[in-house]
């Protein structure tokens, strides 16, 4: 694997731990720096939150929230290479509370039951999902929940969200939402 195709864990258990991952078109882990950002506001420590890493990827703010005491991290990856990747990183870290569901994540997302606390939402860019997601995560967000997304242009969302912190690193446009009211 190319030296690039590694990602740092920035806290926590596993802290300065490198994971590898695939060459795969559109896969590009969050910046160190946004993660830092981001598990500052949503706070250290991640104790006794159900988290979910649609579109996993590099599995970094998965594995960065495992890391920080997550009880349980669901990642969905429908590329098999990367979750054979997301599975061997897993296993080098003995990660536990950690679940891989191979799947596409709109259809997961239409077949799921369960809410998370946090919910980290960053596909690819150009395939331009956010507005087909962001409707079908309402049912999924518990009760004072969050949502993460990022993007490569400013984001304008619908009036079921409410932005409650928002950052620019480089080129990266990153959110943290919640429900509206």
């Amino acid at each position: 694997m190319a030296k690039s195709n590694r990602v740092r864990i920035v806290g926590g258990e596993w802290r300065s731990r490198l994971l590898t991952f695939p060459d795969v078109v559109g896969l590009r882990p969050t910046p160190d720096r946004v993660r830092e950002t981001v598990f500052n506001w949503l706070g250290q420590i991640m104790a006794g939150k159900c988290c979910l890493d649609l579109f996993a990827g590099s599995g970094a703010l998965g594995f960065e929230a495992l890391s920080r005491g997550a009880r349980q991290v669901v990642m969905v990856e429908r590329d098999s290479k990367v979750a054979r990747a997301l599975k061997q990183n897993a296993a080098l870290l003995k990660a536990e509370n950690f679940e891989l569901v191979v799947a596409d994540a709109l259809e997961f997302l239409d077949h799921e039951a369960r809410n998370f606390d946090v919910i980290f939402v960053d596909p690819p860019y150009q395939l331009n999902l956010l507005p087909l997601v962001l409707p079908r995560l309402l049912p999924h967000l518990a009760d004072g929940g969050l949502v993460y997304t990022e993007a490569d242009a400013p984001l304008e969302f619908p009036a079921e969200w409410q932005t409650w912190r928002q950052g620019k690193a480089g080129l990266v446009h990153y959110y943290l939402l919640r429900k509206a009211g």
